[in-house]
């Protein structure tokens, strides 16, 4: 049973303070956590001198969880995740900003998801049905009326049903059904260019407009790959411990029908070759791209991105294809968009260092960043998709994409 939750902004400031239970759980635990913030940064469960703490951190803003009883931590971690998920939906992204200017609907959400320190309702699209997403319009009316409140004054179709995923008989005149296959590439390189990681974290997210009450299995050609897998309530959990099979009823509209990650790839798509030398309080730098793995599809908004060490005065960098820009707080980037056939993209220059120090003694870490649509560079493929019952004018999709995740490159 969780007794409160805090959310907290990059500069430790309390944002917001959600008291769960008849307990009351006092500010200064913030306090204590952001001054042991350094030694925790890493931890997910923290048992601090008087509670339980429970954090994730999501774009700058910190989600902590307190109790003073024994509970399973991964339902508070789960339920923080899903906390954070329900307000980068329904706001739109996730800031201090955003949550500050919409605070109200932030209480609102969390007043439906966990009563009395239990999780309730975190589905999204049922929240939708319960709480209307913040607009222009509604913030005019709450302006006009002097009524801030977004909560609907009826509950939602399928609250009583045995599915409170999905409305009671919605109906489409056209039903479409498409499946995302999102993928991304965690990978390390060490200095000797020898690949010490790479493996992928991948989504299977859906978008489902169907009449009444479908009844979906979606089977993979090899399923094998997976691990780690982690399912939308939606999906019955003995078909697929028995036969791989996904079998579910869907919700309405957009949702994650699952996750897992596929471990010990042997390769990327691309390699990334750096050299820096240093002599006599100067570094010459040279970076090469290029194709290591061809993937029969084309390799999209290819990135490099490093920070140049404190004790750089000064930098003059360029490539012969793309572009480099370096910011003031010396975060460079070369964009280089796609591989030419003509030309391996080279980037080059010097480095000036401070007066006094005649070599670089810190080296930094090259982050690549790319896409690639029209393929899951796991190996995962969607063998089919069926309907038990067909509905008139069905349209199925599928669509698969990799993306760079945690790509860097060490020297």
């Amino acid at each position: 049973m969780l007794q409160c939750i805090f959310l907290l902004s990059d500069s430790g400031e309390v944002m917001l303070e959600k008291q769960l239970t008849g307990h009351r759980v006092d500010r200064s635990i913030c306090a204590w956590f952001w001054d042991q913030a350094d030694s925790f940064k890493s931890f997910p469960v923290i048992a601090s001198p008087t509670h339980y703490l429970f954090q994730i951190v999501r774009d700058g803003i910190t989600f902590l969880a307190c109790t003073q009883v024994e509970m399973p931590p991964l339902m508070a971690i789960e339920f923080l995740c899903r906390v954070a998920d329900v307000l980068s939906d329904y706001l739109g992204g996730l800031n201090e900003d955003l949550v500050k200017d919409n605070f109200i609907i932030v209480y609102e959400l969390l007043d439906e998801m966990i009563d009395n320190g239990f999780p309730l309702t975190t589905e999204p699209n049922i929240l939708r049905e319960m709480i209307a997403p913040p607009n222009l319009v509604s913030k005019m009316l709450s302006v006009v009326t002097g009524n801030a409140s977004n909560v609907s004054d009826t509950l939602p179709s399928g609250t009583g049903s045995c599915v409170p995923w999905r409305p009671t008989d919605p109906k489409y005149s056209s039903n479409e059904v498409y499946v995302d296959l999102v993928e991304e590439m965690d990978a390390i390189v060490n200095r000797d260019g020898e690949l010490v990681k790479c493996e992928i974290y991948g989504q299977v997210q859906m978008s489902s407009q169907l009449t009444g009450f479908p009844d979906l299995t979606l089977s993979f050609a090899n399923p094998s790959v997976l691990e780690d897998m982690r399912f939308h309530p939606c999906v019955r959990f003995r078909p697929w411990e028995s036969h791989q099979i996904l079998s579910f009823v869907p919700p309405d509209g957009q949702f994650k029908l699952m996750s897992y990650r596929v471990k010990k790839l042997k390769n990327t798509p691309l390699y990334v070759k750096p050299q820096i030398t240093s002599d006599s309080g100067a570094c010459r730098v040279s970076v090469l791209v290029g194709i290591r793995s061809d993937p029969e599809k084309t390799i999209e908004s290819i990135t490099l991105s490093f920070q140049l060490p404190h004790c750089v005065s000064s930098a003059d960098l360029s490539s012969n294809h793309g572009t480099v820009t370096i910011l003031s707080n010396k975060t460079c980037t070369w964009t280089i968009g796609r591989i030419p056939s003509d030309k391996t993209p080279c980037l080059s220059g010097t480095l000036a260092l401070e007066t006094g120090l005649e070599r670089l003694h810190v080296y930094p870490t090259f982050k690549v960043g790319f896409k690639i649509m029209g393929i899951a560079l796991s190996g995962l493929r969607i063998e089919k998709l069926d309907l038990k019952t067909i509905p008139p004018r069905l349209y199925k999709g599928f669509r698969a994409q990799t993306r760079a995740g945690e790509f860097d490159v060490r020297l």
